[in-house]
C-alpha cells in the first residue's frame, strides 16, 4: 500500500489470502473473506483436518489433526459421544486422543460404516465445521468504525508513520540537547584555565555556575554540566573525543531533521521496521483456504 497508494481491496488479497488461525483448520471458500474484507463484516467457515485413514481388515478411522480455531478438543470429543449415544451419528465405535504437541484424535469406525458419511455428519452436527464471524471494528479518532481491508491498512500506516514522527522528535530533542552540552565543554576546553580558576575561586555552585554564564555566555544547563564534572576530568577533557562525539551528533541531528521534513523517508523507515518484524516472527501459514 505503501508503494502502490492506488491499490485496490482485490489486488491487496493477492498478498492477504484470509485469516490464519494458531489452530490452522481449513477455511471453506472465500466469499466469506471478500465480504469482510471488502466490508469489515463477513461469516468465515471454518472446518477441522480430518483425513480418513484404511486400516487392516477392512475397518477405517478418522484421524483430525487440526481444529477450528477456539473448538475446545476434550469438549468436542464429549459432545461426539454424547452424540453417538443418542443415536444421532451411526458408525462410530470410539474415540481417543493421542495429542502430544501436535494434536492427534482418532475416530475409530463400526466396520460396515461409510467413512465419508460419517465425517460429513461430523461437521454437520459438531463444531468439526463452525463459523467464525469477523467484523473489523477499531476506533479512529476515538470513534467506533468498521473498516474495510484498505481502510485498516491506511489507519494502520498513518498511525506508524505518527509513531516514527513522535520517536524521531524525542531521539532529536534529546540530541540537541547533549549537543549543546558538548558546545560548553568546547568553550571550556579551549579556557580550561580560566574555568577551572574560577571554580575554585567560588564560594558556592550557584556562584561558581553564575560566574561561568557571565564570563562564557553559558546557558545554565551548560553550565551545570561542568560545575557538576569533578575538576580532574574537567581538566583532562580531551578535545578529540568531544570533537568526534559532537560532530556523530550533529550529523544524527541532520538526519532527524531529514526525516521530519520527508515524508518519503518516514515511510521508509516505516517499510524497514516492518520488513523486520516479518524477517523475525514470520512463519509459514497455518490455515489452508
Amino acid at each position: 500500500a505503501i508503494d502502490d497508494p492506488d491499490i485496490t481491496i482485490d489486488e491487496l488479497m493477492e498478498y492477504i489470502k484470509g485469516p490464519d488461525f494458531p489452530t490452522g483448520g481449513v477455511i471453506m471458500g472465500k466469499s466469506g473473506i471478500r465480504s469482510a474484507y471488502h466490508t469489515g463484516r463477513g461469516k468465515v467457515i471454518m472446518r477441522a483436518k480430518a483425513e480418513i485413514e484404511e486400516l487392516d481388515g477392512g475397518k477405517t478411522r478418522i484421524v483430525v489433526s487440526e481444529l477450528p480455531y477456539q473448538v475446545n478438543k476434550a469438549k468436542l470429543e464429549k459432545y461426539i459421544n454424547d452424540l453417538v449415544r443418542d443415536g444421532k451419528i451411526d458408525g462410530i465405535s470410539s474415540t481417543r486422543d493421542e495429542s502430544d504437541e501436535n494434536m492427534h484424535f482418532i475416530i475409530e469406525l463400526k466396520r460396515d460404516a461409510n467413512p465419508n458419511i460419517v465425517l460429513n455428519n461430523l461437521y454437520k452436527f459438531t463444531q468439526m465445521q463452525d463459523t467464525f464471524g469477523v467484523i473489523f471494528l477499531a476506533l479512529v479518532d476515538n470513534e467506533p468504525k468498521i473498516l474495510n481491508l484498505r481502510e485498516m491498512i491506511d489507519y494502520y500506516i498513518a498511525h506508524q508513520k505518527d509513531v516514527i514522527v513522535r520517536r524521531t522528535k524525542f531521539d532529536l530533542a534529546k540530541a540537541e540537547e547533549r549537543l549543546h552540552i558538548l558546545e560548553g565543554y568546547k568553550i571550556a576546553i579551549d579556557n580550561i584555565d580560566e574555568v577551572i580558576k574560577i571554580i575554585r575561586a567560588s564560594k558556592s555552585i550557584p556562584d561558581s555556575k553564575l560566574a561561568l554564564q557571565e564570563r562564557f555566555g553559558l546557558s545554565d544547563p551548560q553550565s551545570t554540566a561542568i560545575v557538576q564534572m569533578q575538576l580532574g576530568r574537567l581538566s583532562g577533557l580531551e578535545r578529540e573525543k568531544v570533537e568526534n562525539e559532537f560532530e556523530q551528533l550533529s550529523a544524527k541531528i541532520a538526519d532527524f531533521n531529514d526525516i521530519l521534513a520527508n515524508e518519503y523517508c518516514v515511510l521508509e523507515i516505516v517499510k524497514t521496521d516492518l520488513t523486520n518484524i516479518k524477517a523475525k516472527y514470520g512463519d509459514d501459514r497455518k490455515t489452508s483456504i
